[in-house]
């Protein structure tokens, strides 16, 4: 039935947003090498108006232990500067007057694995919407029993919605493993 599908390409539209955030998250997280995604969600006061980071400054990685801000404009160096830190990102901003370094210090062991915690924690709200996105779709698909749908159906789409959510839950786990392996690489 058409309704079924409906719910159950909107159960895989969101179960694909999940995975989507998860990996938005997870590449906030420094893996020991600097990327300008690392600066992500840093808003500066740009002319009294609140702008991303990457809206006032080009962002660059020279090497895999520096990020390099480059203010559109001399004046906003200031700016940029204070946003970065303010964002208790844990990097303390160097301003030579053209532009603002950021050096990452090696990671330690015991860091690594507070990273990997983080990590876990972030593939844990993963998961958890992914299984809210299954009961909402079981929850919707069940109401239309009341409108007349076979309960052979019903039982179908939700063995469907429990194959989905099985291999959202092992897209998720991927994810997790590729950026534990990343993180605790030297």
């Amino acid at each position: 039935m058409e309704e079924i599908e409906f719910y159950l390409d909107a159960a895989k539209e969101t179960m694909d947003g999940a995975i989507k955030h998860l990996t938005i998250e997870l590449s906030k997280i420094r893996a020991g090498k600097a990327t300008p995604a690392m600066l992500d969600g840093i808003q500066v006061d740009y002319y009294g108006m609140m702008t991303p980071l990457t809206g006032a400054a080009s962002i660059t990685t020279p090497d895999a232990r520096t990020i390099v801000v480059k203010p559109f404009e001399k004046k906003m160096i200031q700016e940029c500067e204070k946003a970065i830190r303010n964002s208790n990102i844990g990097l303390a901003p160097m301003n030579d007057g053209e532009v603002i370094r950021l050096n990452l210090p090696p990671m330690t062991e015991e860091r690594r694995k507070e990273l990997v915690k983080k990590s876990k924690g972030e593939v844990e709200v993963a998961k958890v919407n992914v299984r809210r996105v299954r009961q909402e779709a079981n929850d919707s698909i069940r109401k239309l029993k009341n409108e007349g749908v076979s309960e052979d159906l019903i039982k179908g789409a939700e063995e469907r919605v429990q194959k989905m959510t099985d291999s959202y839950i092992a897209k998720v786990e991927t994810v997790f493993v590729e950026k534990e392996k990343d993180i605790m690489s030297v």
